[in-house]
């Protein structure tokens, strides 16, 4: 069964991310899917640039907790996502949790419907959203980021756009999107490579400088066992022990 979509239109790679039956979760299949995928758009010289998006009303519930990534594996995912010569996009219709807002924050360039909505869930089951800062501490604004990875609160797509976790929203998100993806298609390819290289730089020295860190910080709260209630909390819908 494959979990990851496969469309092109005038140069424009679309991946879509389709494992409805776990709201898109980051499961180790699919980490591993989308990277070939990725790979195959990289070496393909039709490509100018690759929109990824979803099926169902979820871009991505985060890391699948019945068959969790091995953190090495994300963060090789997203920094595939980050050094690939080609523009990457992120196109949202529905709700981002936990490793999802990574997959996203790696992304160039990041648009979304007004309804979606957004949450740093990690806390409340009893991890951090550690890999994952890696994109996200570069790109977005560090007091909004304290609120929403402190507290897990839910927030809109104006917010996102206005912390700089996306680039723009939108009512009708493909109206958004449209003159992006023009304007990419007038650009010459080696001229968005060198480009892009120039804007990723900063966000690869955090990967350079802090990813072995946060692997391993990921795999030791993983296997907690305050990681373990708030993981079954969550799958049987109850509150974890130290809910107040």
């Amino acid at each position: 069964m494959t979990l990851i979509g496969r469309a092109r239109l005038r140069g424009i790679q679309t991946l879509t991310l389709d494992s409805p039956h776990n709201r898109n979760a980051l499961s180790a299949a699919l980490v591993d899917e989308l990277a070939t995928a990725l790979a195959e758009g990289e070496k393909d010289g039709d490509v100018r640039a690759i929109v990824l998006t979803h099926t169902g009303n979820t871009f991505s519930a985060g890391a699948d907790l019945k068959d969790p990534p091995d953190p090495n594996a994300l963060v090789g995912l997203l920094r595939q996502i980050i050094e690939l010569p080609k523009p990457v996009l992120a196109r949202v219709t529905g709700h981002v949790r936990a490793g999802g807002l990574g997959l996203l924050a790696a992304c160039d360039i990041g648009v979304a419907a007004t309804g979606s909505s957004f949450a740093f869930t990690e806390v409340r089951i009893g991890v951090a959203p550690a890999v994952i800062s890696l994109p996200l501490l570069p790109r977005t604004d560090p007091r909004a980021l304290a609120r929403y990875y402190l507290t897990g609160e839910r927030f809109d797509a104006a917010e996102a756009a206005r912390i700089g976790l996306l680039t723009a929203a939108g009512d009708a998100v493909d109206d958004v999107l449209g003159p992006i993806l023009d304007g990419l298609r007038k650009a010459a390819p080696e001229a968005l490579a060198e480009t892009k290289q120039l804007l990723t730089a900063r966000v690869l020295e955090a990967f350079e400088r802090d990813a072995a860190d946060l692997t391993a910080l990921s795999a030791r709260l993983f296997a907690t066992a305050q990681a373990r209630e708030g993981m079954t909390a969550f799958l049987e819908r109850r509150d974890p022990a130290w809910a107040l």
